[in-house]
């Protein structure tokens, strides 16, 4: 790829300047805005902060020492130390002369191939799964995808709420209160129905609470009934999860829920105390402060009244029950133990940052050798909202479920396509209405900053105007299209390309920056830069076809810019499934 070639001369320029200069010096980005050029360099700039020389003398130094006149224009030194380079057309032509049945277009697989494991999704058992699992479940998958694409190791893992105090009160509705017809109907629903009342009733009369503890005590010492219901809450969880997992085209190599972990939960919490790092306090065990750090930046400490006091975070309760701290850091302990990862992702909403903040410092003291191992990432993200700029509810205030959610993205996606296009057999218009409605969710969710709160609007997300999926389906369906009216399956061979015409060079040149911005995307955890790629994209496949008419061209021509057509299709389809949406061939 271009970039990559014009990084390692820049790495090389910049060696004889700066022989301890760091390898990230230098690194590329896209331009913000064209008219500075196609690629930049900023972190330079950092580099001779650091070391408290001038920026811009710096930049100007590795600038003359750079030959890249097969690829750019002369790099040009702007601002306080830019480096910007510009790409030759020849070059870019050059670079879309290129197979299509070798690795994915404009993508460089990784050169040190990393293992990453990915915790996203985690639902809880007995409970449907809500509007909220929407954001953790596109945004995990979406980093599975590009991480894969780019040659890592991933693993998957759906951390479910299986265990806990909750199952004591499930249990006391299921022995006295199951309305069986309706469990075979809508088990989630039922279960939620049971939990609901009994924790009511638990409020108001204590013994219901003393009993349901009771009832857990059974459940965590192994007693046959109480196990045989549990279970059978859990097959009947899954079973529903996986068919709405089924709908969002979502996979997981592994599901290891909290109750996985119950038999190490006891030797993580000595281990813990062993080692100094948790201790007893007031018959609870907790990790404190060990005072290393600045106290502003101590998940263990909370300032209260102008002063810092304890914040500590709780391993194992008075009573001797373990708590999500204590399966959180057993969890970590057993992947790194399994999987021996580079890397670890937690995709959750922001509302546990504090949580991972401190899960992260104890695993720390508790494996200081193993700080530099592995690394330890909390992907977290904003609410969805309802036009009112409040947490989104159904209009009688309940959580929005899921599965109704997804079924009427569809129904609005058909009406939509039946008012479009009510030629097509009804058949096909529901499943394209399929791919557009459920892209749209997932591209509503996954198109802003994920750490942004956002507000949830069909007409927004089902628009064929605007960054939205149906947008982006639309013009992958125009490029299928265009080659249904020429006669042909698709442009087979590359071809030399023809880069007349500015909008020609300006999609030609946007294609080549696919792979940076996968990159991007993986390292910074946020699928919203592939779809401002893929908006951006759409936008100048659109101009292209405005002022270069490909069907009404003629010759050498016509060939160019069916090529053309074929790459932008291409890499719009990868982009999307990227994203886990589905580009439909008409629409």
């Amino acid at each position: 790829m271009i970039h990559l070639q014009i990084e390692e001369r820049l790495r090389t320029a910049i060696a004889a300047v700066l022989p301890d200069a760091p390898a990230s010096a230098a690194s590329l980005r896209p331009c913000a805005d064209p008219k500075f050029g196609d690629y930049q360099n900023t972190a330079l700039m950092s580099a001779a902060k650091e070391r408290k020389i001038n920026p811009r003398q710096l930049a100007a130094d590795v600038a003359a020492r750079l030959d890249l006149a097969e690829w750019c224009e002369a790099p040009e030194v702007a601002g306080a130390g830019f480096l910007n380079f510009r790409l030759k057309p020849e070059a870019v032509a050059a670079a879309l002369k290129l197979p299509l049945d070798g690795p994915p277009l404009f993508v460089s697989p990784a050169t040190k191939p990393r293992t990453i494991v990915i915790d996203f999704s985690s639902p809880n058992v007995a409970k449907p799964m809500h509007v909220g699992h929407i954001r953790s479940t596109a945004l995990g998958d979406s980093l599975a995808r590009v991480m894969r694409l780019l040659g890592h190791r991933v693993i998957t893992d759906n951390h479910i709420g299986d265990w806990g105090t909750q199952f004591g009160l499930l249990t006391i509705g299921w022995k006295r209160h199951l309305d069986a017809e309706a469990l075979e109907r809508d088990a989630l629903g039922e279960m939620e129905r049971l939990y609901k009342q009994v924790n009511a009733a638990s409020e108001a009369d204590p013994s219901i609470r003393e009993a349901a503890r009771q009832e857990l005590v059974k459940l965590q010492d192994g007693d046959p009934e109480n196990l045989g219901i549990w279970k059978r809450m859990i097959a009947l969880s899954q079973g529903q999860f996986d068919t709405v997992y089924g709908r969002l085209g979502v996979r997981f190599d592994h599901t290891l829920g909290e109750s996985f972990y119950n038999p190490q939960l006891k030797s993580v919490v000595q281990e813990l105390k062993d080692k100094g790092i948790a201790q007893d306090s007031q018959g609870a065990v907790c990790v404190f402060s060990d005072g290393t750090m600045l106290q502003k930046e101590d998940p263990f400490l909370v300032q209260k009244e102008g002063e810092w006091v304890a914040n500590p975070v709780l391993i194992q309760k008075a009573d001797g029950a373990a708590n999500y701290a204590t399966t959180d850091l057993a969890t970590l302990a057993y992947r790194w133990d399994t999987w021996h990862p580079d890397e670890i992702v937690y995709v959750t909403d922001g509302r546990q940052q504090l949580h991972f903040r401190q899960i992260f410092a104890t695993w720390r003291r508790w494996y200081p050798e193993r700080v530099d191992a592995v690394k330890l990432a909390h992907v977290w993200f904003g609410s969805i909202l309802g036009e009112d700029n409040k947490p989104f509810k159904t209009r009688s205030g309940e959580t929005v479920r899921l599965t109704g959610l997804l079924d009427e993205a569809e129904q609005r996606a058909f009406e939509s396509v039946t008012l479009k296009n009510p030629a097509l057999a009804e058949t096909e218009r529901r499943h394209i209405a399929r791919m557009v409605g459920i892209g749209s969710v997932k591209y509503a969710d996954l198109s802003p900053n994920r750490q942004s709160d956002y507000v949830f609007s069909w007409d927004k997300m089902l628009s064929l105007q605007g960054n939205t999926a149906p947008y982006l389906q639309y013009a992958h369906a125009r490029v299928r299209s265009i080659f249904r009216k020429a006669g042909q399956q698709s442009s087979a061979a590359p071809v030399d390309l023809h880069l007349g015409h500015p909008d020609e060079l300006s999609l030609a040149k946007h294609l080549l920056k696919f792979g940076i911005t996968l990159e991007a995307v993986c390292a910074e955890y946020r699928p919203n830069y592939l779809c401002l790629y893929l908006y951006e994209l759409a936008g100048h496949m659109a101009r292209f076809w405005e002022s270069c008419p490909v069907l009404k061209a003629e010759g050498i021509e016509k060939v160019s810019r069916l090529w053309l057509c074929e790459l932008s299709g291409r890499v719009l389809k990868q982009g999307l499934d990227l994203l886990g949406i589905e580009a439909p061939e008409q629409m």
